[in-house]
Protein backbone atom coordinates (compact mmCIF):
# COMPACT_ATOMS: atom_id res chain seq x y z
CA UNK A 1 0.00 0.00 0.00
CA UNK A 2 1.29 3.41 -0.75
CA UNK A 3 -0.31 6.88 0.56
CA UNK A 4 1.07 10.50 0.40
CA UNK A 5 -1.01 13.23 2.22
CA UNK A 6 0.22 16.31 3.18
CA UNK A 7 1.54 17.38 6.93
CA UNK A 8 3.31 19.12 8.45
CA UNK A 9 3.46 21.73 5.54
CA UNK A 10 4.84 18.78 3.12
CA UNK A 11 3.97 15.62 1.21
CA UNK A 12 4.55 12.76 3.47
CA UNK A 13 4.77 9.07 1.61
CA UNK A 14 4.24 5.89 3.29
CA UNK A 15 4.70 3.42 1.39
CA UNK A 16 4.43 -0.43 2.83
CA UNK A 17 5.54 -3.45 0.28
CA UNK A 18 4.16 -6.53 2.26
CA UNK A 19 1.14 -7.72 0.96
CA UNK A 20 -0.32 -7.93 4.43
CA UNK A 21 -0.58 -4.09 4.97
CA UNK A 22 -3.63 -2.66 5.34
CA UNK A 23 -5.15 0.86 5.26
CA UNK A 24 -4.86 0.77 9.52
CA UNK A 25 -1.28 0.39 9.09
CA UNK A 26 -1.43 3.57 6.88
CA UNK A 27 -3.18 5.75 9.26
CA UNK A 28 -1.40 4.66 12.07
CA UNK A 29 1.82 6.44 10.66
CA UNK A 30 -0.22 9.52 9.24
CA UNK A 31 -1.66 9.98 12.69
CA UNK A 32 1.38 9.86 14.38
CA UNK A 33 2.84 12.52 11.81
CA UNK A 34 -0.35 14.18 12.49
CA UNK A 35 0.69 14.51 16.47
CA UNK A 36 3.80 15.10 15.64
CA UNK A 37 2.83 18.61 13.44
CA UNK A 38 0.68 19.65 16.29
CA UNK A 39 3.14 19.04 19.47
CA UNK A 40 6.37 20.97 17.12
CA UNK A 41 4.78 23.48 14.90
CA UNK A 42 6.22 26.58 15.17
CA UNK A 43 3.35 27.86 13.23
CA UNK A 44 0.52 26.50 14.38
CA UNK A 45 -0.63 28.60 17.71
CA UNK A 46 -2.02 26.38 19.75
CA UNK A 47 1.30 24.06 19.53
CA UNK A 48 3.34 23.05 22.80
CA UNK A 49 6.35 24.62 20.85
CA UNK A 50 4.45 27.96 21.02
CA UNK A 51 3.03 28.04 24.08
CA UNK A 52 6.83 27.54 25.31
CA UNK A 53 7.91 30.67 23.20
CA UNK A 54 4.97 32.38 24.46
CA UNK A 55 6.29 31.43 28.10
CA UNK A 56 3.16 29.86 28.96
CA UNK A 57 4.89 26.32 29.85
CA UNK A 58 7.32 25.50 32.21
CA UNK A 59 9.82 23.08 31.30
CA UNK A 60 8.56 20.99 34.29
CA UNK A 61 5.34 21.09 32.16
CA UNK A 62 6.37 19.71 29.27
CA UNK A 63 5.33 16.54 27.34
CA UNK A 64 7.99 13.92 27.71
CA UNK A 65 8.31 14.33 24.07
CA UNK A 66 9.47 17.86 23.77
CA UNK A 67 11.96 16.86 26.81
CA UNK A 68 13.57 14.23 24.61
CA UNK A 69 13.81 16.78 21.72
CA UNK A 70 15.59 19.20 23.59
CA UNK A 71 17.95 16.45 25.20
CA UNK A 72 18.40 15.21 21.61
CA UNK A 73 18.91 19.00 19.76
CA UNK A 74 21.54 19.61 23.08
CA UNK A 75 23.42 16.59 22.58
CA UNK A 76 23.81 17.72 18.53
CA UNK A 77 24.68 21.02 19.62
CA UNK A 78 27.78 19.80 21.31
CA UNK A 79 28.20 16.99 19.00
CA UNK A 80 28.18 19.51 15.94
CA UNK A 81 30.10 22.20 17.89
CA UNK A 82 27.66 24.54 17.91
CA UNK A 83 26.58 24.58 14.52
CA UNK A 84 23.06 23.54 15.44
CA UNK A 85 20.99 25.00 17.68
CA UNK A 86 17.06 24.99 17.98
CA UNK A 87 17.51 28.79 20.09
CA UNK A 88 16.58 31.06 16.98
CA UNK A 89 18.28 34.85 17.63
CA UNK A 90 18.14 33.72 21.60
CA UNK A 91 14.91 33.91 21.40
CA UNK A 92 12.46 30.98 20.43
CA UNK A 93 12.76 27.49 20.03
CA UNK A 94 12.68 25.97 16.66
CA UNK A 95 13.33 21.95 16.65
CA UNK A 96 12.44 21.65 13.19
CA UNK A 97 15.87 20.87 11.89
CA UNK A 98 15.77 17.63 14.30
CA UNK A 99 11.87 16.80 14.81
CA UNK A 100 11.40 15.57 11.38
CA UNK A 101 13.89 12.69 10.92
CA UNK A 102 12.92 11.98 14.26
CA UNK A 103 9.45 11.48 13.97
CA UNK A 104 10.28 9.79 10.84
CA UNK A 105 12.61 6.94 12.89
CA UNK A 106 9.95 6.78 15.14
CA UNK A 107 7.31 6.44 12.68
CA UNK A 108 9.14 3.47 11.04
CA UNK A 109 9.51 1.86 14.65
CA UNK A 110 5.58 1.64 14.44
CA UNK A 111 5.63 -0.12 11.55
CA UNK A 112 8.62 -2.67 12.74
CA UNK A 113 6.97 -3.22 15.58
CA UNK A 114 3.74 -4.44 13.89
CA UNK A 115 5.55 -6.85 12.16
CA UNK A 116 6.59 -5.13 8.63
CA UNK A 117 10.05 -5.71 6.84
CA UNK A 118 10.15 -3.95 3.20
CA UNK A 119 8.66 -0.20 3.66
CA UNK A 120 9.51 3.17 2.70
CA UNK A 121 8.78 6.81 4.60
CA UNK A 122 9.62 10.13 2.85
CA UNK A 123 8.75 13.41 4.32
CA UNK A 124 9.70 16.34 2.68
CA UNK A 125 12.25 14.62 0.69
CA UNK A 126 13.97 12.96 3.92
CA UNK A 127 13.41 9.18 3.85
CA UNK A 128 14.05 6.28 6.14
CA UNK A 129 13.87 2.76 4.17
CA UNK A 130 13.55 -0.79 5.31
CA UNK A 131 14.23 -3.71 3.55
CA UNK A 132 13.60 -3.91 -0.06
CA UNK A 133 11.33 -2.08 -2.74
CA UNK A 134 8.46 -3.43 -4.31
CA UNK A 135 10.90 -4.83 -7.06
CA UNK A 136 12.71 -7.07 -4.33
CA UNK A 137 15.99 -4.55 -4.81
CA UNK A 138 17.73 -2.05 -2.86
CA UNK A 139 15.53 1.21 -2.18
CA UNK A 140 16.65 3.97 -4.90
CA UNK A 141 16.09 7.64 -4.28
CA UNK A 142 16.63 10.43 -6.61
CA UNK A 143 19.22 13.51 -5.40
CA UNK A 144 17.25 16.47 -6.94
CA UNK A 145 19.44 19.35 -9.28
CA UNK A 146 19.02 22.53 -6.77
CA UNK A 147 19.50 24.71 -9.78
CA UNK A 148 16.50 22.85 -11.85
CA UNK A 149 14.14 20.73 -9.39
CA UNK A 150 12.85 18.48 -11.66
CA UNK A 151 15.77 16.97 -12.73
CA UNK A 152 17.78 14.12 -10.87
CA UNK A 153 21.64 14.41 -10.89
CA UNK A 154 22.49 11.43 -8.63
CA UNK A 155 20.67 8.06 -8.35
CA UNK A 156 21.23 6.61 -4.52
CA UNK A 157 20.78 2.97 -3.74
CA UNK A 158 20.43 2.85 0.17
CA UNK A 159 21.07 -0.46 1.68
CA UNK A 160 18.44 -1.92 3.91
CA UNK A 161 17.86 0.01 7.07
CA UNK A 162 19.59 3.85 6.33
CA UNK A 163 18.16 7.05 5.68
CA UNK A 164 18.39 10.25 3.88
CA UNK A 165 18.06 13.85 4.53
CA UNK A 166 19.10 16.79 2.02
CA UNK A 167 19.35 20.44 3.65
CA UNK A 168 19.39 23.75 1.15
CA UNK A 169 17.80 26.83 0.19
CA UNK A 170 16.74 25.86 -3.42
CA UNK A 171 12.80 24.67 -2.32
CA UNK A 172 12.16 26.11 0.89
CA UNK A 173 13.99 29.96 0.86
CA UNK A 174 16.37 30.56 3.99
CA UNK A 175 15.22 28.32 6.67
CA UNK A 176 18.24 27.38 7.85
CA UNK A 177 20.87 29.85 9.61
CA UNK A 178 24.59 29.80 11.08
CA UNK A 179 24.40 29.81 14.86
CA UNK A 180 27.20 31.08 15.37
CA UNK A 181 26.92 34.05 12.99
CA UNK A 182 23.09 35.30 12.27
CA UNK A 183 23.55 37.78 9.85
CA UNK A 184 25.57 35.07 7.53
CA UNK A 185 23.66 34.48 4.30
CA UNK A 186 23.89 30.92 3.73
CA UNK A 187 25.07 31.12 -0.24
CA UNK A 188 27.96 29.35 -0.86
CA UNK A 189 26.71 25.82 -0.51
CA UNK A 190 23.11 25.15 -2.28
CA UNK A 191 22.63 21.47 -1.23
CA UNK A 192 24.36 19.09 1.23
CA UNK A 193 22.76 15.38 1.42
CA UNK A 194 23.44 13.42 3.75
CA UNK A 195 23.15 9.24 4.05
CA UNK A 196 23.05 7.66 8.14
CA UNK A 197 22.55 5.19 9.58
CA UNK A 198 18.79 6.07 9.88
CA UNK A 199 17.01 9.04 8.93
CA UNK A 200 17.55 11.22 12.09
CA UNK A 201 21.23 10.88 12.08
CA UNK A 202 21.37 11.46 8.51
CA UNK A 203 18.53 15.14 9.18
CA UNK A 204 20.25 16.40 12.01
CA UNK A 205 23.78 16.37 10.73
CA UNK A 206 22.48 17.75 7.27
CA UNK A 207 21.21 20.68 9.43
CA UNK A 208 24.56 21.53 11.40
CA UNK A 209 26.87 20.08 8.31
CA UNK A 210 24.53 22.83 5.53
CA UNK A 211 25.18 25.93 8.31
CA UNK A 212 29.15 25.31 7.75
CA UNK A 213 29.19 25.57 4.39
CA UNK A 214 32.17 24.94 2.79
CA UNK A 215 33.16 22.95 5.85
CA UNK A 216 30.26 20.89 6.26
CA UNK A 217 31.16 18.21 4.02
CA UNK A 218 34.48 17.53 5.62
CA UNK A 219 32.43 17.34 8.98
CA UNK A 220 30.40 14.75 7.48
CA UNK A 221 33.63 13.04 5.94
CA UNK A 222 35.02 12.83 9.96
CA UNK A 223 31.82 11.26 11.13
CA UNK A 224 31.70 7.49 11.76
CA UNK A 225 28.80 6.39 9.90
CA UNK A 226 27.94 8.90 7.55
CA UNK A 227 28.38 9.75 4.13
CA UNK A 228 27.48 13.32 2.27
CA UNK A 229 26.97 15.18 -1.47
CA UNK A 230 26.95 18.98 -1.49
CA UNK A 231 26.92 20.83 -4.72
CA UNK A 232 27.79 24.34 -4.05
CA UNK A 233 26.75 28.07 -6.04
CA UNK A 234 28.70 27.17 -8.70
CA UNK A 235 27.69 24.00 -9.47
CA UNK A 236 30.20 22.00 -8.13
CA UNK A 237 29.59 18.51 -6.31
CA UNK A 238 31.92 17.41 -3.72
CA UNK A 239 31.59 13.63 -1.85
CA UNK A 240 32.64 11.93 1.23
CA UNK A 241 35.02 9.19 0.49
CA UNK A 242 32.62 6.31 0.83
CA UNK A 243 29.85 8.28 -0.95
CA UNK A 244 30.19 6.52 -4.61
CA UNK A 245 29.30 3.07 -3.09
CA UNK A 246 25.72 4.26 -2.96
CA UNK A 247 25.94 5.25 -6.47
CA UNK A 248 25.95 1.27 -7.36
CA UNK A 249 23.05 -0.62 -7.35
CA UNK A 250 23.78 -3.65 -4.47
CA UNK A 251 23.83 -6.95 -5.47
Amino acid sequence: MKETRILMGMPVTVYIVDGSSTQRDIDAVFNYFTYIDEKFSTYKDTSEITNINKGLLSPEEWSMDMKTVFDLSKKTKEETFGYFDILNNHQHYDPSGLVKGWAIRNAANLLRNAGFKNFYIEAGGDIQVEGNSDKGSAWKVGIKNPFKVSEIIKVIYLKKNEGIATSGSYERGDHIYNPKNNKQRLVDIVSLTVIGRDVYEADRFATAAFAMQKEGIQFIETMSGLEGYTIDSKGTATMTSGFKEYTRPIA
